[in-house]
Order: C-alpha cells, then structure tokens, then sequence
C-alpha cells in the first residue's frame, strides 16, 4: 500500500522563505507568522497522514454506490468526513459571519495541497463545496448568504456545480435545462446534469446544488443562461429542511479514476430553484466558481504528483536492482538500489523539480488572488487572471506525467494495482479535462487572456521577469538560473510577437500553437519562480540557516529544472513559428 508524508518543511519554506507571507501588506498577512502557520499545517497533515490517506486505496477499490435513490460513499469516508467537519478546514479562508476563520486563500491552498495528495477524492466533497459557497458570497442576496451559507460552511450541507448536459460540454450555449418562473419568485427547473462531482452522498444532510439553465426572454446562446440554486431538499427561512425537492440521481458514473467521489447524472424534474444573480448573466456567476475551480484544479494536477514522487522515491532508494556502471553500491547485497542508476534519477529529479516549482507557482497565485480580494488590486487580479489558465492547465498535464514516470520507477509493480501508482496516475487524468478541457485553456490563454486590457497583464508579466533578472544581475550564485530564465523569456515573446504578426491575418495559425504557448508559459513561469527560490535559498544560507542540506537540495534541484525542462521552452517556439499549415493541411476524410 502507497504511503503518503506531507511536505510540511517545503510549504513553510514557500511560505515564509520565498514568499514572505507575514512581512507582507496584504491584510491579514501580518498575522500568518511562521509558528502558526507551521501548527495549522502539521494540524493537517496529522489528520491527512492519519486518516484520509489510508483511505484513499480503500476509496479507489469500493468506489460509490447507487442503491434505492440513496448513494452510498465508501467504507471510511463519512467518519473521516466529519472529523474534516469538526476541524472546520472547510471555513479556514471563509468570513467569519458565516462561521469560517477567515484566514487568507494561500494558507487554504496550502492545506488543500495536503488534503489532495492524502486522498482526492474524499476533498472533492469539500472543494465543490467551497466553489459554491464562493459563488453564493459573489452574486447571492443577502437572504440567500443567510440562508445557505452557514450550513455550507460548516459543510453541514454540500455544494455542486452543474453545467455539463449529455449534448454540451464546453459549448454551454446548446443548454437544454430549462428555468420556468413561478409566481413566487422562485423557478421550476427541468432538465439534465452530466458528470456532477460530488453530486450526492451520504456524509451530509443536503447538497445545494448551483444549476445554469435557460429562462425565458434571454436569447440564444450564453447569453440566455442564468444561474440557479436548487437545494436537494427546501430550505426554510431558519435554515430548517423541509420537503425533498424535485431533484434526484440517475445515475453514479463508471470512470477510470477519482472512484471515491461519485460523479452523478442528476434529473431536475420541475424542482423548485432560486435565481442567484442577474436573470440571463449566470455565465458571470459560474465563473466565479470556474476561475476558483480552475486554480483547485491545477493544485490537484501537481499534488497528484506530489505524493507519486514520494512514494516513487522510497521504492528506488529500496529496490534492489542491477549494479552501478561506476563500481559496486552495495557489497552486501545481491544488487545495488535503483537510485544509482542515471535513468532512474532522470525519472526522479523532473517529478522533484515539477513539484516544487509548481508548489511556489501555485501559492503564489493564491497570494495574487488575496491580493486582489483583500486589497482591490487590480493589477493584481488582472494578473492571476492571465496565468488561470497556466496553472490549470500547465500543471495538470504535467502532474499526469510525473505520476506516469513515478509509475515507471516502479517498472512491472507501477502497473500492478496493490502498490498504488496506477491510482495516481488514473485520478491525476480527470484534472486534464475537467473544469475546461486542458486545450480550451490554451485558447482562453491566446485568444482571450493576452489581449485582455490590451495587453496590459502579460506586459506586466515580462516586466516582473526583466525586474528579477535586473536586480540580482551580477550575483554569480544565481548565473544558472537568471541566463535560462532570461533565454525562455525571449522565447515567450517570440510567440507572442508570431501570434500578433500572424493571428490577425489568419486566426488558425495562433490557436494551433495554443496548447505550446501554454506549455511555453508554464515553464517561464516555473522557470521564474525557481529563481526566486534560489535567491531565497542563499539568503538562508547566508543567514547562517541551521538545516543547510534543505537548501543546498534545493538549488541542485533548481538547477535541474533550469538546464533540463525550461530549455523545452525552444521546442514549444519552433512548433509555434510553424503556424497553422503543418496543423490543418490534412481534409477531414484523410484522418
């Protein structure tokens, strides 16, 4: 069975060593002092090490069950549900009026990290629960906050998000789900829901569930959608559960990973719903839960990764398997382990170098998003905004990769289902695909977010990339990171030049290229944020830091990434400067 540690030094680390969190202006930084922020993260780590991760097998094996309208979680999951509950982690970055701690996003995301890797299933339950308390908080009246949010906080009661039907994915616009209104304000919702994470379970008392569907008057396409609440059972005005609504499960679907969550068809046959936000501009409300969505999603990409990497790592260091080229490792044995072998090391170092440049890039982005919330920042906003997309969809494509060679280490026992890694890799590939198919992130990014404010935030990008290197230029200790930097830089520029020169003139010539620029960004972005590791790794050095071996691991680990994976950034370009014609030059028949 696969086992799980969580990197609680690493997080203090990006916290407090890379991003400086207590010494920052946004409010409530100044409290995030490394001592409490430790005690909440080892607090987590204790529950996920202790309780969720021995789960997280048993999750997989038994999966959900559908049985007389009622489903049924696996064996384990409503008691380790509730001390989730008790421990109130769904509220830790919530408002206190409702019951949560309100404490800043980047310390929910890095107790999301943990949660995540220990079993990700069982915190599907809670993260879809917190994108809709999120939505409710952004669009909900008063009386709907006093009403739902409470309950939700606690997690007493469940949250969804429903948008996919059986004849729409992406294009939302071919809805089907109709939203009649009634005389009292409220609605009646008719139609079906596909592929709803979390859409019914027995660990809480009801499930509120976020419905987009079509009123009447809104017009064709997105533009005639409006987002819906639509409890399982009604709410009274005290919050007391009344009659069950006209909403039930179909189905619970068979699919290749995340067995723990049930994933439901849900029919919506004349249930009474409530109107969140403007009739007819659900769109804006769904994003709301979609952009928050969107980041969770690209944290569960890498935190797959997280622990296929640890557990990969044990079984080279244990493994006995032929013999060092350079001479004997282990006389005493009949073979050396796998850990001396070049290969296997490859294997290891890009699933160590991804995981954590992927954690700095993700909590950075988490301090962005408090940035904005907490102080208005524009700028700020503008900015996570662009890289939305990079983190979900960079981040979940690597993660499935990583969690791929971490199955390789393992050779003929990564494919074997009692050791675990087969797990990793089938739950990691949903991140891929949902919340926005991975290539639609990539048209997002090239055709929407670039030119967004007429290219103000991915300027301010490159301006943030020029500063760094600018500022440490002439510190020789940072010469391995700064020249890949600035070199991959150039390339994203270079795109970007190719997509404006040519993009206009023929738009198939920018969104063949979409999914490498993506990747392009992506390693930037790691690239950057490796970096300003290393910097901060030789302030702690400098500083005279008691555990040195922590930070010298971390620049070699830096430099790998540096002279490895970021050079791919040359690759992506050439595929881009080749425009659309290499793309599109087949008719649809010669496939």
């Amino acid at each position: 069975m696969p086992s799980y540690t969580a990197p609680t030094k690493d997080l203090n680390f990006v916290l407090h060593d890379l991003l400086q969190i207590s010494q920052s202006e946004i409010p409530g930084y100044a409290d995030l002092e490394a001592d409490f922020t430790s005690a909440i993260v080892e607090e987590a780590a204790r529950l996920a090490e202790g309780v969720l991760a021995p789960l997280n097998q048993i999750g997989d094996q038994q999966g959900c069950r559908l049985e007389n309208g009622v489903v049924y979680t696996p064996e384990g999951f409503k008691p380790a549900f509730e001390q989730i509950k008790q421990g109130g982690w769904n509220g830790l970055d919530l408002p206190e009026e409702f019951g949560g701690q309100n404490l800043p996003y980047v310390i929910g995301s890095a107790v999301g990290e943990i949660f995540v890797s220990s079993n990700m299933a069982l915190n599907m339950y809670q993260g879809l629960t917190h994108g809709a308390i999120s939505a409710i908080l952004a669009h909900g009246s008063d009386e709907q906050k006093a009403r739902f949010l409470p309950k939700m906080v606690s997690m007493d009661w469940t949250g969804t998000m429903n948008l996919t039907e059986p004849h729409c994915g992406t294009d939302l616009g071919l809805m089907r789900t109709k939203a009649e209104p009634q005389e009292d304000g409220s609605y009646r919702i008719t139609g079906q829901k596909i592929f709803i994470s979390a859409g019914d379970h027995d660990m809480a008392e009801n499930v509120i569930h976020l419905v987009l569907a079509k009123a009447p008057g809104g017009g064709e396409g997105t533009r005639g959608i409006s987002l819906f609440i639509v409890p399982k059972f009604l709410v009274g005005e005290e919050g007391s559960l009344g009659a069950r609504n006209g909403v039930s499960v179909g189905n619970i679907e068979k699919k290749m990973g995340i067995h723990g969550n049930a994933t439901c068809v849900m029919n919506y046959d004349g249930a009474t719903g409530y109107l969140i936000g403007d009739l007819h501009k659900g769109m804006r409300a769904m994003f709301t839960m979609m952009n928050e969505a969107r980041i969770g999603v690209g944290l569960q990409g890498y935190a797959q990764a997280v622990v296929a990497y640890e557990n990969a790592r044990a079984y080279a260091l244990e493994r006995l398997q032929g013999r060092d080229v350079t001479g004997v490792q282990n006389p005493d044995g009949p073979a050396d382990p796998l850990i001396v072998h070049p290969d296997v090391r490859r294997m290891l170092m890009d699933q160590k170098s991804f995981v954590e440049g992927a954690r700095a890039f993700t909590l950075w982005g988490a301090s962005l998003i408090d940035r904005a919330h907490r102080m208005g920042d524009k700028d700020a906003d503008g900015l996570i905004s662009l890289l939305t997309p990079v983190i979900k969809g960079f981040l979940t494509d690597k993660g499935f990769e990583m969690c791929v060679q971490a199955q390789q280490v393992y050779g003929g026992h990564g494919y074997i289902e009692e050791w675990g890694m087969s797990q990793f890799a089938r739950d990691a590939r949903i991140a891929m695909i949902y919340e926005g198919a991975n290539g639609v992130q990539a048209l997002d990014l090239v055709g929407r977010k670039l030119a967004a404010d007429g290219g103000k935030h991915v300027m301010a990008f490159f301006d943030l990339v020029k500063g760094f290197i600018k500022d440490n230029d002439g510190d020789e200790r940072l010469d391995a990171f700064l020249k890949p930097l600035k070199a991959a830089s150039k390339d994203l520029q270079a795109a970007g030049m190719f997509f404006m020169e040519r993009g206009m003139k023929n738009p198939n010539d920018a969104l063949a290229g979409s999914t490498d620029f993506l990747h392009l960004f992506g390693h930037v972005c790691l690239g950057l944020v490796w970096a300003q590791m290393a910097r901060a790794a030789h302030a702690a050095l400098d500083a005279g830091a008691s555990d040195a071996d922590f930070y010298h691991t971390k620049l070699a680990t830096g430099r790998y990434y540096m002279a490895r994976q970021l050079p791919a950034t040359a690759m992506h370009l050439a595929r881009i400067q080749s425009g659309a014609e290499p793309v599109m030059a087949l008719q649809a028949e010669q496939f």
